[in-house]
């Protein structure tokens, strides 16, 4: 399996190569229906795929035989056909006697890692956050003086399904301090974050009628913390406040802010948000692995 880049080919490693040639990878990584299929988020997957070939992890993907976890089908209501999916995917790990599965995912991560051992599959599941805090703890990662991002304001979106529903706040944190950045909470993070407005199979439907849509309100707490605006911040009352929030006016000499996401439905609804607050000139929204990759001159 190639990966073309202007810079340079990849060939991603396929399971089923390795496993033909008696060999076995130390982690399985899950790319993901996003991270196959949508543009912007492939961009995440060669990310972190160049961040596992430059510290030397013997990692392989499934490739075609990699299906949906089944978590848009579950979240849906439709629970014969998550097990259908679910089971597929079982069999294929224990096929080839997969153990360890490292995704970029939250969706795919909490999935496997928390519903497919009820179905018979018990693998250790990493999030790519907590992956990359275990490589840069290692030595393996490192940034010196914090590459191009050094003092830039960047604030981070905690996914639920990476957060609320496992507990993990601190892993995708601690990556950002490797940047030596400007980091700024929002003004409801961690346990006390706010959707992105994707979750729970929202991701494929319309929003129900309302005076304001979630990843706008979402939008706008993110963009008022990178702006030092606490008027904006005060006035973020809820979605079903009717307030719509003025746009928060950028802070002198700001050039670029970053919100930083590590979840492909996050970051189309950031994205989707940033563009609704025609910001797209002075924030940017990058996963982890983005800006990792970017920060030790790995072309992505």
């Amino acid at each position: 399996m190639a990966e073309q880049t202007a810079a340079r080919q990849i060939n991603v490693p396929l399971m089923s190569n390795l496993a033909a040639a008696g060999e076995e990878p130390e982690i399985l990584f899950w790319v993901g229906c996003a991270g196959a299929f949508d543009d912007r988020y492939k961009r995440v997957t060669r990310a972190f795929v160049r961040i596992l070939e430059h510290v030397g992890v013997k990692y392989a993907v499934l490739g075609m035989e990699e299906t949906c976890t089944g978590d848009p089908a579950k979240r849906a209501g439709n629970e014969f056909l998550f097990q259908m999916q679910a089971m597929q995917n079982i069999t294929t790990f224990e096929g080839y006697g997969i153990k360890k599965i490292v995704t970029a995912c939250p969706h795919c991560f909490n999935t496997i890692k928390n519903e497919y051992p009820a179905l018979g599959g018990n693998y250790e599941v990493i999030h790519h956050s907590t992956f990359l805090q275990q490589l840069i703890n290692e030595g393996r990662v490192g940034v010196a003086g914090g590459g191009e991002f050094k003092g830039q304001r960047i604030t981070f979106h905690d996914s639920c399904y990476l957060g609320r529903a496992n507990n993990i706040y601190e892993a995708p944190r601690d990556v950002l301090a490797t940047l030596d950045a400007d980091l700024v909470e929002m003004k409801r993070s961690k346990a006390n974050g706010l959707c992105c407005g994707a979750g729970g199979a929202q991701m494929w439907k319309e929003p129900e009628p309302g005076k304001k849509d979630i990843n706008v309100e979402r939008t706008e707490e993110a963009l008022a913390a990178l702006d030092g605006n606490a008027a904006a911040l005060d006035g973020l009352l809820g979605v079903e406040s009717g307030n719509a929030g003025a746009t928060p006016a950028p802070r002198n000499g700001q050039q670029r802010s970053i919100i930083a996401v590590s979840c492909p439905f996050c970051m189309t609804m950031m994205s989707d948000g940033v563009k609704n607050k025609e910001r797209e000139n002075n924030v940017q929204v990058f996963d982890l692995a983005e800006l990792i990759a970017t920060a030790e001159g790995l072309n992505a």
